[in-house]
């Protein structure tokens, strides 16, 4: 009897335990892996380096949907919904203008910070500078960027994801398209938005593997740098995040305050695709859940469909202000006085040249050692940044993220499109 009683209440708690993971959301179940990840990179760090594949395999599928995703939502929007080019060009032209605004005020933020908390000061770049000089011999001009937005094949720009480019083909191709009248146009339209639906529900289908590939990342992440490096360059950190909060309570706040967008739905919306990106330190890895989670609460999807990738090039809030808090810091550790006139002058370089970052790979520290380079700095600085560049990547990566999101809101309102009636839910698969 004792034993019959004991299996009963054995199996009331598995019941019931099961019920409890049964009802954990996605984002409960990406926290759990992250924390996870974490005591894994802590105490089996070498076990965490054989789990980069895990975290490979999320991030592969995710970039495998970019373009089909970003083609198919962008076409529709532009030729699908009868809009006139003059529109589409004032929704661009009001992106741009917002872009500027707010990524200059990232700058100034980021240059009054590494102003302010000195976290250059007193550290040794007694390292080589090998690692800078390879990084600055990468720097674009902007001549470059501009070029590289135009692709010489479609076909090889979507099979290395250059987002900027899948862009620029998509608007002509959808131009070309409204110029093409009766059965034709019809049928490319059907079948785009077939395109679309299927590739929302294959975004579904990968999420449900996000924990896994996500909790391993941070495993990778945390094996490879480990905790200890934090006391080292601790400073440094600690001044990037701080900005960075200060950035979205003085900044972004504000404006979502006053462009009336429902700051709880955008907060609940935006949460798990922040958390992709902070934890896989990947923009490309959020975008298509940050896609889906700013339609739900109503931003028209040809919108989102054209401010979010163009925004990945030219609104990156984080990557700026932590160039700024980079290039500075670079100067005070080599006991390099700069004026405030030097130092604005090198804002204005790195606001100009950090347009189209997102092209190439390891950007900020591209961008960076070629800013010291030009200014005379060591470029040692990148070497002894490169130590903690993941764990401050994390952060800027998620003020992107919040800041794209925000500038979809910001373009909806001032196209007096935004839906206030929207509920905020994602369609489940």
């Amino acid at each position: 009897m004792h034993l019959i009683l004991y299996l009963i209440g054995f199996i009331n708690k598995a019941g019931i335990m099961f019920n409890l993971f049964r009802k954990l959301s996605l984002t409960h179940w990406i926290l759990i892996s992250m924390v996870v990840g974490t005591l894994i990179g802590y105490y089996f760090p070498e076990t965490a380096q054989n789990m980069k594949p895990m975290s490979s395999i999320f991030l592969r599928m995710i970039k495998s949907l970019i373009a089909p995703l970003l083609f198919a939502t962008l076409v529709i929007g532009i030729a699908g919904h009868g809009d006139d080019l003059k529109k589409i060009g004032m929704i661009a032209l009001k992106s741009i203008i917002y872009f500027e605004v707010v990524t200059t005020m990232a700058l100034v933020i980021g240059l009054a910070a590494v102003n302010f908390f000195q976290p250059g000061a007193g550290v040794s770049l007694d390292v080589p500078a090998k690692e800078g000089a390879e990084f600055a011999s990468k720097q674009s001009t902007l001549g470059g960027v501009l070029e590289h937005i135009v692709p010489t094949s479609v076909i090889d720009a979507m099979a290395k994801n250059e987002v900027l480019q899948i862009v620029f083909w998509a608007i002509l191709f959808a131009i070309g398209l409204t110029q093409v009248k009766g059965e034709h146009r019809k049928t490319l339209i059907q079948g785009l938005e077939a395109l679309a639906e299927v590739m929302f529900k294959f975004t579904g289908l990968v999420m449900t593997y996000a924990p896994i590939g996500i909790g391993a990342a941070i495993a990778v992440t945390v094996g490879h740098s480990g905790l200890g490096i934090l006391l080292n360059l601790g400073k440094l950190i600690l001044t990037l995040y701080v900005a960075l909060v200060f950035f979205m309570l003085i900044v972004l706040l504000p404006v979502a305050f006053f462009a009336r967008v429902p700051l709880r739905k955008f907060v609940q919306a935006v949460k798990e695709p922040a958390l992709i990106a902070f934890s896989t330190t990947s923009s490309e890895a959020a975008l298509p859940k940050a896609m889906l989670a700013m339609q739900s609460i109503g931003v028209p999807s040809k919108i989102v469909a054209f401010v979010m990738p163009t925004g990945y090039s030219f609104n990156l809030d984080g990557t700026t202000l932590y160039l700024a808090v980079a290039s500075v810091f670079a100067a005070q550790a080599a006991g390099i006085e700069m004026s405030w006139q030097q130092q604005l002058v090198m804002m204005f370089t790195l606001m100009v040249t950090s347009k189209g970052v997102a092209a190439v790979p390891r950007a900020s520290l591209v961008i960076l050692s070629g800013t010291l380079a030009s200014f005379g700095l060591p470029l040692e600085a990148v070497a002894v940044i490169l130590g903690v560049d993941e764990l401050m990547d994390m952060a800027r990566t998620t003020v992107n993220l919040v800041g794209n999101c925000l500038a979809t809101c910001v373009i909806a309102r001032w196209e007096g499109e935004f839906d206030d009636h929207a509920n905020g839910e994602i369609e489940s698969t």
